[in-house]
């Protein structure tokens, strides 16, 4: 969607001006806080670093620290602009680095025109930064700053212009070739365009396996030929052929590929019907194309298009490369971004794009669908996963080819950058290494449903748990075949027939279970046919491990079948329900927010004990607040004296627990309340918060998810005699794999 002047000065304007800040990382509110961040503490870090110069990753944010350098003489777009004119640009690559892999970056545009005046610079640099990304300089020059600056610097040196179109639009050129049978080695490639991504594409591809031979050049003057003097460089004369062709109609009849790197609209329909079968049209000058994403299709339906605009399939965008690029060089150490991390990053993406793409992108991009095919042959910039595939396989790389001074664990690593992600991934990803150690069967009252489908299939390959689809076979395995899915689910259907033959099993069971409850044999049947009754019967019967349902029903529809049928645990009088809520660097568990709508003392007492249990059974320490209006008896009234009696119950039951309250919420989460009125409580930093009703806790965990930023996992139902779990309407894919692998911990605990 096209943007005003307006709206772009006034989002630049609005609040702190610009796009970036620098926040500390240290505590500064003390005298001694200051004594430790700068003088007189702060010079034993400095000996250390004169030391031993690597402690300066760990002393420093030069580990994590990116200078993007530019002199404003190739403003995307916009050309020769100077370097005030480029910050906004340098400033906005600092947000996506930020954004995309959480490296932080100071912008540096520079007042210097000669290749020798920014090579000097940039290499003096070389002490604060743990890599330089150059950004916006013209070519030839960047060529020869970029090479001399490599050369002679032992931090990686990246000229994104050059290499981050490269690396993305190699990408698509290996899965385009996959989807139409043809092999690098004997496609003929025209390049329209000679600037700095012009040729770095050209020799990336031929790295790939294109034959220097078979690509043509053209830039303004005409095809790039062997003799010609006009303006040419050494860089273009790379590309030199002994061609007799003369324009880019000469060059492109016949051609496999067109990649344009130069100005709209320059190939016409006409050309495009001139070139070879199954032809890739990758036109991506900006903001307009080479030829329309429209015509070129229309002139070509058999064509694989892509551009580098959002509104069409296959954007070819520098920010699925560089954010991950140098994460995984600087967690390295790396000294170079070489050949071979740019080819690992090429072929991760490449490999990314043919995995199921997640809810969160279709939503973001108005789809219901996209799979791996000629109109999605590189993964979506949005796409979260990026980070997870790039970067560990730029490491990899680092490290197999000699570049890397630090030697990682791949696995940690990926565990890592999840964390980077928010605390819901780190502690996700504790939960699904729990799961993976011992997978249950997962029974899924929904089973026909292909968000449903895609999250068996996902749990499945990731060994996570043993999905069983409740539905009708023929719907599921169409849909199955409908997603694309290399997938064959196990599959139960609750009615009588050869597809559920231990129906009378389970409706004798279920009848004998409810029989002096109003349950008839005839009732027993028909219920037995319902998934929120078959399901649970499967748990308890030992046909399955865990039943998760609700993502369509409502949540009275679940509950009150499982209730019925695996009760609640031995000892436990009632069940709850809890959410598991993630701030930016916290972890909280709030209850109950879903099942007891006024609990009693005893209630609230059990139900603080079932949370601190399942908050143990993640590997969190509980440490838990009961929360009331009144703050340790600061206010009587009945509902505080409630909160009071609960919490003597808990203490009388498990004394080692580390619980106090009755306390507000705000003395709960801000240390400082309690630090200085109330030093006598027995809990600092409470994790587990007990809710003095139904009412309140669903009030906090909404509003915190939808006005503070926080995500919820849950809910999570506490208390039941058998792994029983509910989605939330609307959940997408990862909610599901969550939740399923939640179930599984559940499962191996009882």
């Amino acid at each position: 969607m096209p943007v005003t002047k307006q709206e772009v000065l006034d989002y630049h304007r609005m609040g702190r001006p610009g796009k970036i800040e620098v926040v500390a990382t240290k505590p500064s509110l003390t005298q001694r806080d200051l004594t430790l961040a700068y003088s007189p503490g702060v010079a034993e870090a400095s000996l250390e670093v004169e030391r031993d110069p690597e402690t300066a990753y760990e002393l420093t944010a030069k580990g994590n620290l990116v200078a993007v350098v530019s002199n404003g003489t190739a403003i995307l777009g916009l050309g020769d602009r100077g370097p005030l004119a480029a910050k906004p640009v340098m400033e906005g690559k600092g947000l996506l680095f930020k954004r995309f892999a959480d490296i932080d970056v100071f912008d540096i545009e520079i007042n210097a025109r000669t290749p020798a005046e920014v090579i000097a610079v940039v290499k003096a640099l070389e002490p604060t930064f743990g890599g330089i990304n150059l950004e916006d300089f013209k070519a030839p020059e960047c060529f020869e700053i970029e090479e001399k600056c490599k050369a002679s610097m032992n931090i990686p040196v990246f000229h994104d212009d050059q290499h981050g179109t490269a690396i993305i639009s190699g990408a698509g050129l290996l899965n385009a070739l996959e989807i139409t049978g043809k092999r690098a080695d004997q496609i003929h490639v025209v390049i329209s365009g000679a600037g700095a991504s012009a040729v770095a594409c050209g020799e990336f591809w031929i790295r790939l396996g294109v034959k220097r031979e078979n690509v043509t050049m053209v830039d303004t003057k005409g095809v790039v030929f062997k003799g010609r003097t006009e303006g040419m460089n050494p860089y273009k004369e790379r590309f030199a052929q002994d061609t007799k062709a003369r324009t880019l109609a000469d060059a492109v009849k016949g051609s496999d590929v067109f990649l344009g790197l130069s100005a709209k609209d320059i190939l016409t329909p006409e050309m495009v019907k001139t070139m070879g079968s199954q032809p890739l049209i990758f036109a991506l000058a900006n903001p307009d194309p080479e030829i329309k994403y429209e015509l070129a299709k229309q002139a070509r339906p058999d064509a694989i298009v892509a551009t580098g605009r959002s509104d069409y399939p296959n954007q070819i965008n520098n920010v699925l490369g560089f954010p991950f690029i140098f994460r995984g060089a600087l967690d390295v150490r790396a000294k170079a971004i070489n050949e071979e991390m740019k080819a690992a990053a090429a072929k991760a993406l490449a490999a990314l794009t043919k995995e199921d793409v997640p809810d969160s992108v279709l939503k973001a991009y108005g789809l219901t669908s996209l799979r791996f095919g000629p109109e999605y042959i590189v993964p979506k910039p949005i796409d979260p996963r990026v980070l997870l595939w790039e970067a560990p396989a730029v490491a990899r790389a680092a490290m197999e080819s000699g570049v890397a001074r630090k030697t990682i664990d791949l696995t940690k690593y990926r565990e890592q950058l999840e964390a980077r992600q928010g605390k819901g991934r780190e502690l996700m990803r504790t939960i699904i290494n729990k799961a993976k150690t011992d997978p249950k069967r997962i029974a899924f009252g929904e089973g026909e449903e292909p968000k449903v489908i895609r999250a068996a299939a996902q749990i499945e390959e990731e060994g996570i748990g043993h999905p069983v689809l409740l539905g009708v076979r023929s719907i599921i395995e169409q849909r199955v075949k409908e997603l694309g899915l290399d997938y064959q689910p196990v599959i139960v259907t609750p009615r009588r027939g050869d597809e559920s033959p231990e129906m009378e099993r389970y409706v004798s069971a279920f009848y004998k279970l409810r029989e002096r409850n109003g349950v008839t044999r005839g009732m027993a049947d028909r219920l037995m046919s319902r998934r929120n009754h078959f399901g649970p019967m499967m748990v308890a019967l030992g046909d399955a491990d865990a039943f998760v349902s609700w993502l369509t029903f409502n949540y009275p529809d679940v509950i009150r079948p499982a209730l019925q049928i695996v009760h609640t645990r031995e000892g436990v009088k009632k069940a709850a329900g809890m959410y598991i809520v993630l701030t930016k660097d916290k972890v909280f568990f709030f209850t109950d927010a879903t099942v007891n709508i006024d609990p009693s003392a005893e209630d609230l007492s059990e139900i603080a004990i079932l949370a601190a249990d399942a908050a143990k059974s993640f590997d969190i320490e509980p440490r838990v607040a009961m929360l009331s209006f009144s703050n340790f008896g600061g206010t009587p009234h009945p509902l505080a004296e409630k909160v009071r009696r609960a919490l003597e119950l808990v203490r009388a039951k498990r004394p080692e627990l580390p619980i106090d309250g009755e306390m507000q919420a705000d003395t709960a989460v801000v240390p400082q309340i309690l630090e200085e009125r109330y030093p006598f409580a027995r809990v600092r930093n409470p994790n587990v918060l007990v809710f003095p009703n139904l009412e309140s806790a669903n009030v906090a965990y909404k509003l915190l998810r939808h006005l503070g930023d926080a995500e919820t996992i849950g809910p999570l139902l506490l208390g039941m005699g058998k792994p029983v779990h509910v989605l939330q309407q609307g959940d997408e894919v990862k909610d599901i794999v969550n939740m399923a692998a939640i179930a599984v911990v559940d499962a191996q605990r009882k």
